[in-house]
């Protein structure tokens, strides 16, 4: 593969970045009003667990440069059946994802622009989702270029947010205080909290799935995983706070736009429907870096004989063109389902096992690090972050409630068939292990 068609550093961190901050951020201080102060220590609680299994990512990628991402990491060091359990799942999460942000993203629009809502939201969605397949149907570096614009977008309504808080503190300081949630702080809430931030925090490993495609990955990676997990933790304590102390905690736990209805409060009337057009790019922005993730991962796991060939094959750009199309596929029949009167609700209760179905990979690669640490190829001072990842797993697994657990868990087992159908058919690959 040539230079040309590999992304380098901005390109890596604009994936962590714009993953991560999808749409749920805009409805996130609404969604957490009801716990009060517990959202802030639940806040710092997920946080600390994301910069954790950010810097094992990190460490994965340096020690394994030529692993090709999340998959080859967990293969290497846990085995064959562990590597694709956790990426079945996490395979899943991501058309799923798709379709949710496609759909989503459409109610915005309309929103936005009244006179688009003569399109029928379904085909609306549709035409959504098959625009960024085709993006990055033109090759990795395409989309990766979209990526970097629709991140540095999305970030102007997040740096309207921390200024207008700042402007508050030097005018008003009086406001910070005025309206004091009354939620008194326990575990149990603190906890729900943490686990519902978590949500908002999935995307951290975005620069590891595409590792093929990397160039120079063992320096590139570690420095865009770190780059992006920070400035995003920064972005969110900060644009989580203000609302939560600016607006009453009923009132705020009530709004369907909780950040519009802040800058039309205290910026003046209009200004959140202009920050309807932030969340609209930033939704898209994030369709677009996880339709990307998602064809590179269906390749890498095709390459390793897990699942068909073909999935495998690139186009003449070097883009995973039959991995983008099927996954683009099953995304479109979950758009269909999101708007079926008889379905919706199925659809709704499919997404809640997301986060469920993205914590076996974070174990899975915590554990990796656990067991190259044992190897002797990485040396003690890694071990921290590591285990503090595992902690941080089962925390979330404990908050995140049993019904989404055991959901995820289900998720795996439906995908077991097709691991026994397509390891008889392959031959036993030879494992690299890193030597000291």
């Amino acid at each position: 593969m040539t230079h040309g068609t590999k992304i380098g550093f901005w390109t890596c961190t604009a994936l962590v970045v714009g993953n991560v901050i999808g749409m749920g951020i805009f409805l996130l201080p609404a969604s957490l009003a009801p716990y009060g102060f517990n959202a802030l220590i639940g806040w710092t609680a997920t946080l600390l667990g994301c910069l954790a299994l950010a810097r094992v990512f990190s460490h994965l990628a340096h020690l394994l440069p030529d692993a090709d991402g999340p998959y080859g990491y967990i293969r290497r060091t846990l085995g064959d059946l562990p590597a694709y359990m956790a990426l079945w799942a996490y395979w899943v999460s991501l058309w799923l994802t798709n379709a949710a942000l496609a759909t989503g993203a459409v109610g915005y629009i309309t929103v936005v622009f009244p006179a688009l809502q003569a399109i029928h939201p379904a085909v609306f969605a549709l035409g959504l989702l098959w625009v960024f397949v085709g993006i990055n149907l033109m090759g990795v570096r395409a989309g990766g270029g979209v990526q970097i614009v629709t991140t540095a977008l999305k970030l102007l309504p997040m740096a309207a947010i921390a200024l207008l808080g700042a402007w508050v503190l030097l005018h008003s300081p009086g406001s910070y205080t005025a309206h004091l949630p009354a939620t008194p702080v326990s575990l149990k809430d603190t906890m729900a909290a943490g686990t519902i931030a978590l949500f908002a925090m999935l995307g951290i490993e975005a620069a590891s799935v595409p590792a093929g495609r990397v160039d120079n990955p063992g320096r590139t990676i570690p420095r865009a995983t770190m780059a992006g997990t920070v400035l995003t933790a920064v972005i969110y304590i900060i644009v989580s706070t203000v609302p939560l102390l600016l607006i009453p905690q009923q009132e705020l736990g009530n709004a369907g736009a909780p950040f519009a209805l802040l800058m039309d409060r205290f910026g003046g009337a209009g200004f959140g429907r202009w920050l309807s057009l932030f969340v609209v790019v930033s939704g898209l922005g994030a369709l677009n870096g996880w339709t990307l993730l998602v064809g590179e991962l269906t390749r890498t796991m095709a390459n390793n004989g897990v699942l068909p060939s073909v999935f495998s094959r690139d186009n003449r750009r070097g883009a995973p063109a039959v991995a983008l199309v099927v996954t683009g596929l099953l995304g479109s029949v979950m758009v269909w389902m999101s708007y079926s009167k008889s379905l919706v609700a199925a659809f709704t209760f499919i997404t809640r096992v997301v986060t469920a179905a993205n914590l076996p990979l974070y174990l899975c690669c915590s554990l990796a690090l656990i067991v190259l640490w044992r190897r002797g190829a990485v040396r003690g001072a890694a071990l921290v972050p590591a285990v503090l990842g595992v902690l941080f797993v089962v925390f979330a697994f404990i908050g995140i409630g049993h019904q989404p657990l055991v959901l995820g868990l289900g998720l795996i087992a439906v995908g077991l068939p097709l691991y026994a159908f397509m390891r008889l058919r392959r031959k036993p690959q030879a494992v690299k292990v890193p030597t000291p």
